[in-house]
């Protein structure tokens, strides 16, 4: 039987414990019944412990979020609320999320998010619970990003709750009555942990030969970059030589519509939740973000997920697993072996490495746009995003991938860091252009319509497989015997641009890109698997390369058709009962039948287009 696993919650996740004659209560932001105008964030959550509930109104207060609670006893409670003020990094004027809590219907505390630059509970003051059965909301003041992680409520005048986040995870589990065992997810053949569009691509492919697949997915649609929370247009060609039928799946489930930062339509989720949902050998968990690995001996034996509005846990159970997550996030807990920053020039003999290895790596992009309406539409004049002049401001209503930050931050530790100076410098550009330019005339009307809360990322992690695919491989073209996927993409590698980083010294918002040329090239199969966990393939940005390889392989056509190599390599690890680096050891010549005959419809129009980065690549004469 097909599984569909979305969860909605309609309890909220709360639970009261004694301690002598005192009650505690805890209340998840996340598993509020109605979240109203906010929206549940998972990022963050092996940052800083937990998903958060958040109020993205884009400068207008969204619609209050509410739940009901059942409270041990009435009286006299003491209120903590665990949230932050995520623009206290940069500014120390006012304050962008503020929110109340409303407990039946009559605010009660201070305002919060004013404060604190980092997650912390904050003291709401003390509150009467009048009723058993009690409604608490969240009600937005400014529509600026206010969060909030949980609420505790508790009889004990002398409580202090916890902030270390390992003691907080296991509050949690003892306050929210969440068991330390884990519910099974069933059998599979694969689990495919990441539903962009090397998840997507790898679930269906094996799905289609034959593997039983469990494809996890962290967010409530697929899609990842090119979902219409991010809006990235799928990048690079598709049916290429030696392979021309490798695409044919991408084409098959890819969006009609090209472009950055478009309307939601253009990005077709339904369509990708339609191709998945019709393979019969696919079970798909959504709102599963995993977190938890099991490896012995050189294998993945078990992966776990937490759903991130419920925290209940699923484990998955597999013979092979494919990590797409991006982050290389399965291989890292699993002990991968992994690469981040920029390699020497030594390394691997590329001229284009540094000459000495640094952190530095791409950045993650918040897009966003304006739409023109027939009258004024205000925006708030704000005093806490960064200080901007005519010359350091944007009059723009789009802003496209080079609204790009955090390059040389770890994505994998403090992203939330990074998304959030994003969102700032959107806000605060739109601000300055809106009421202090000298063409803020001309914006009269324009609103801004989109602006992504979950950020695009370009590089964190890249998982080392049997080869490391390099510079000097894609420039002297040296074709190896396992190549598989075309990768025609330039060599695409983002910088801080000059005269924004001059702007903005050490935290610059702005991108170039600068190209190096190259003819397509067939990615080795020893980059698709892991050197040291047997039996985990890769597909997506984290793939075995350099950090200047990576550069070509990271667009969405691109990391599809390593998913569709990945279903046939599975399909033949299952008929072999073998594993990867044996499908390249001892039976690629299957490998190459399945990708000389394709695994997707072969009669549709190829949708493929070049509008990004101007790329088109010349065939070697």
């Amino acid at each position: 039987m097909k599984r569909y696993l979305l969860v909605i919650v309609f309890v909220a996740s709360v639970f009261a414990v004694s301690a002598q004659k005192h009650k505690t209560v805890f209340v998840e932001g996340e598993s509020f019944q109605n979240k109203g105008g906010w929206v549940v964030d998972q990022q963050f959550m092996d940052e800083m412990g937990s998903p958060y509930i958040m109020a993205h109104g884009l400068g207008i207060a969204v619609e209050d979020a509410s739940t009901t609670v059942k409270f041990p006893q009435t009286g006299k409670y003491y209120l903590y609320v665990r949230t932050k003020n995520w623009a206290a990094m940069w500014s120390d004027k006012d304050a962008p999320g503020k929110f109340e809590i409303i407990v039946n219907k009559k605010i009660v505390g201070s305002v919060f998010g004013t404060k604190e630059k980092s997650w912390s509970w904050v003291n709401g003051g003390e509150i009467d619970i009048s009723k058993k059965e009690t409604t608490i909301a969240l009600h937005d003041l400014t529509g600026f990003n206010g969060r909030c992680d949980a609420l505790i409520f508790t009889t004990d005048p002398n409580f202090h709750p916890i902030n270390d986040i390992e003691k907080l995870a296991t509050y949690r589990k003892e306050m929210l009555g969440l068991s330390s065992k884990s519910k099974s997810a069933g059998k599979f053949e694969l689990v495919v942990v990441g539903g962009g569009m090397g998840g997507i691509c790898t679930a269906i492919s094996a799905a289609r030969l034959g593997v039983k697949v469990a494809l996890v997915q962290n967010r409530p649609v697929l899609g990842g970059n090119n979902s219409s929370e991010v809006r990235v247009h799928l990048g690079a060609r598709i049916k290429q030589e030696p392979w021309p039928e490798l695409g044919n799946l991408v084409n098959e489930i890819g969006p009609t519509c090209g472009g950055n930062a478009q309307p939601k339509d253009y990005y077709e989720d339904e369509k990708k939740l339609k191709a998945v949902l019709a393979e019969k050998n696919i079970s798909l968990f959504l709102n599963c973000h995993a977190n938890e690995v099991v490896a012995e001996g050189g294998k993945i034996k078990s992966i776990t997920t937490q759903n991130i509005e419920t925290g209940e846990k699923l484990t998955f159970k597999a013979p092979l697993f494919a990590d797409c997550t991006g982050d290389g996030t399965i291989g890292a807990l699993a002990g991968a072996e992994f690469m981040q920053g920029r390699e020497s020039r030594d390394v691997f003999g590329e001229q284009t490495a540094p000459e000495r290895a640094d952190s530095l790596t791409m950045g993650a992009s918040v897009q966003w746009f304006s739409h023109k309406q027939d009258a004024p539409a205000p925006f708030p004049d704000i005093k806490w995003g960064i200080e901007l002049s005519e010359e350091k401001s944007h009059a723009i209503t789009k802003g496209d991938w080079d609204w790009e930050t955090g390059m040389g931050i770890d994505h994998t530790k403090d992203f939330e860091r990074v998304r959030d100076y994003g969102m700032l410098v959107v806000f605060s550009n739109w601000s300055y252009v809106k009421n202090h330019s000298k063409v803020k005339a001309d914006f009269a009307n324009e609103k801004l319509q989109w602006v992504a809360f979950v950020a695009g990322k370009r590089e964190s992690r890249r998982l080392v497989g049997d080869y490391v695919l390099t510079e000097t491989d894609l420039r002297n073209r040296n074709v190896y015997s396992d190549g598989t996927v075309p990768t025609t993409w330039s060599m695409d590698l983002h910088y801080p641009h000059p005269g924004n980083s001059k702007m903005f010294p050490g935290a610059p918002f702005r991108s170039i890109a600068k190209h190096i040329q190259i003819y397509p090239y067939p990615i080795p199969f020893r980059c698709l698997y892991s050197k040291n966990i047997d039996n985990l393939f890769m597909a997506g940005r984290h793939i075995s390369v350099s950090h200047v390889a990576l550069g070509t392989v990271r667009l969405m056509r691109t990391i599809g058709m390593e998913g569709e190599v990945l279903g046939m390599a599975a399909s033949i690890c299952k008929e072999e009962n073998t594993l990867p680096r044996d499908v390249y050891e001892n039976h690629f010549s299957k490998m190459e039948a399945l990708m000389d005959k394709g695994i997707g419809d072969a009669s549709l129009e190829n949708k493929q287009t070049y509008n990004m980065g101007g790329t088109l690549l010349k065939k070697k004469k």
